[in-house]
C-alpha cells in the first residue's frame, strides 16, 4: 500500500514549491501546480519509463464476421488510455502473431477480390438486386461498377455497415453474410454495359493473427463467432486530482520522480535554463530509481534465443521419459 504521509499529491506539491523556490500561493496556484503534474504523469511518464506497473492485459472479444476492431469501439478514448500494445496477444487461449505493418500482413493474408458480372445495362436507372455467390464477404471491400449511358464510370461501395455510397441512390445495401444486395444507380447503365461485383471472399475461423495499425485491429482468419482476445498493453499512469481522497501515484516510489518531473515543466515555462540545468541530475537520478523495479525483474528472466524453444523441448522430452 503506497505511503500515505509522503506521496500524497499535497506532498508533491510541497516538494515542487521547494524545488522552484514558489512557496507562496501568489506565485503559483496549487491548481497550476496540479496542472504541471499531471501534464508530466499523463504525457512526459509514460515516454521516459515503460514499467512493469504500468502494463495490463486487455481483454474483449470479437463479433462473428467481423475483423476490423477501432480501438475506440473497444475501449473509449482507446489511443489516450493505452500508449503501447505489446505483441504477446492470446486469442480463444492460443498464442497470436502480432503485426504492425500492414504490407506484411497483407503479404501473409492477401485481400485477393473477384470480379463478377451480375447483370447488363439497358440505359435505364431500374435497381439492381440479386445474391452474391461466393459470401461471406469482407467489409469495406464490396463494390459494383458499370458505364452509364454518358459513357462515365459508375460505381456503388459499401459503407462497412452495410450501406451502399458512392452513384447510387439512398438506400442501397448489401448483406455480408448472406451477399443479398439492392441498389438503383441514379443514371442508368449503358444499354449491355456489363455490372460487375468486386468483393473479397474468405473463410471464417479462429483467428491466429491480428495486425495493429491506426488505431484499429485487424483480425485474420475473420472470427466466425465470439473470441476472447487478451493483448498486453501499456497503460497510462492515473491523473492525480485534488478530489478529497488523498490522492497518490501508482506506486509511492513515483513520488520523488514526479515532483522533479513537475518542477522541471515549470522551469521550462518560465525560461529558467539554468534551474532546469541544475535539477536534472536529481531528475535522472529518480528515473534510475523508478526504473529499478523494471529492471530487476527483467532480469530475472533467461533471454530468448534460437535455441530456447529447442532446448525446452528437449528438457520436457528427458522428463517424459523417466
Amino acid at each position: 500500500m503506497p505511503d500515505n504521509t509522503l506521496s500524497t499529491l499535497e506532498q508533491i506539491r510541497i516538494k515542487i514549491r521547494r524545488l522552484t523556490r514558489s512557496p507562496s500561493i501568489s506565485q503559483i496556484t496549487d491548481a497550476t501546480i496540479d496542472d504541471y503534474i499531471n501534464t508530466f504523469v499523463l504525457y512526459d511518464f509514460p515516454a521516459h519509463l515503460k514499467t512493469f506497473r504500468l502494463r495490463e492485459t486487455l481483454t474483449f472479444y470479437t463479433e462473428p464476421y467481423i475483423d476490423t476492431y477501432s480501438g475506440d469501439n473497444i475501449v473509449n478514448n482507446f489511443d489516450n488510455i493505452y500508449t503501447v500494445l505489446y505483441e504477446n496477444v492470446y486469442i480463444a487461449g492460443r498464442r497470436a502473431s502480432f503485426y504492425q505493418d500492414m504490407g506484411d500482413f497483407f503479404s501473409v493474408y492477401p485481400k485477393t477480390e473477384s470480379k463478377v458480372q451480375i447483370g447488363a445495362g439497358d440505359g435505364l436507372p431500374l435497381p439492381v438486386a440479386g445474391t452474391l455467390t461466393s459470401i461471406p464477404v469482407l467489409r469495406n471491400s464490396v463494390s459494383f461498377t458499370s458505364i452509364d449511358v454518358n459513357n462515365a464510370g459508375i460505381q456503388a461501395n459499401d459503407d462497412g455497415a452495410g450501406a451502399l455510397e458512392g452513384d447510387v441512390l439512398a438506400g442501397g445495401t448489401i448483406d455480408y453474410v448472406t451477399g443479398v444486395y439492392a441498389f438503383t444507380f441514379p443514371v442508368g447503365p449503358a444499354a449491355d454495359a456489363p455490372i460487375y461485383s468486386h468483393t473479397v471472399t474468405y473463410e471464417p475461423g479462429l483467428p491466429t493473427a491480428v495486425l495493429y495499425h491506426g488505431n484499429t485491429l485487424t483480425f485474420r482468419q475473420v472470427p466466425d463467432q465470439p473470441y476472447r482476445v487478451e493483448i498486453e498493453v501499456a497503460v497510462r499512469p492515473s491523473e492525480l486530482l485534488d478530489d478529497g481522497t488523498m490522492p497518490m501515484p501508482e506506486l509511492s516510489q513515483w513520488w520523488q520522480y514526479i515532483a522533479y518531473g513537475g518542477a522541471k515543466k515549470i522551469f521550462e515555462d518560465r525560461m529558467d535554463v539554468e534551474s532546469v540545468q541544475k535539477i536534472m541530475p536529481e531528475f535522472k537520478q529518480q528515473e534510475i530509481l523508478v526504473n529499478r523495479r523494471t529492471i530487476d525483474q527483467q532480469s530475472k528472466q533467461r533471454t530468448a534465443t534460437i535455441y530456447t524453444d529447442v532446448l525446452e523441448d528437449n528438457y520436457n522430452n528427458n522428463m517424459e521419459g523417466r
